[in-house]
């Protein structure tokens, strides 16, 4: 059965974030998530208007492949580069309150728990779930491409 290693990240994550926006009602952007930046390092908030749903199937896709993992992880993870001008560029993290809001959204949909002492992982449910998407986009490439059929 295919996993999420066995698909490319960019048909994976968008097609698990349509997922997340129609199927887990629990998972829902605050009223701040249309007017807040990501990270100290970016300048303007994100332009897609569904970007909390993108962001939360690209976190689910990282707690699977690199679980259990934790909030300061996923910051450093989605942080990056500030510009400041013409001095000298440092790393900033992300911002840590969209990871923890969207971390606790999928506590409270059964695709995430809290390993004691660890970070989170995801759930019997949560792997179900995102196994069987990647077994979709699998089967799909194989149709455009048949010499991916040799590899399980």
């Amino acid at each position: 059965m295919p996993t999420p290693y066995d698909v490319p990240a960019s048909q994976f994550i968008p097609r698990l974030a349509k997922y997340i926006k129609d199927n887990v009602d629990q998972v829902q952007p605050p009223p701040w998530a249309l007017m807040v930046k990501t990270s100290t390092h970016t300048q303007r908030q994100p332009e897609d208007p569904d970007w909390w749903f993108t962001r939360t199937a690209s976190i689910l896709r990282k707690t699977y492949l690199e679980g259990p993992i934790g909030i300061e992880h996923l910051r450093a993870a989605y942080g990056g580069r500030k510009n400041l001008g013409v001095r000298r560029q440092h790393t900033r993290k992300g911002g840590g309150s969209n990871v923890r809001k969207i971390l606790q959204q999928l506590e409270t949909a059964g695709l995430v728990e809290t390993a004691k002492g660890k970070g989170r992982v995801l759930t019997r449910e949560g792997r179900r779930v995102l196994d069987k998407i990647a077994a979709e986009i699998k089967e799909e490439l194989e149709k455009n491409l048949p010499e991916l059929k040799k590899y399980p």
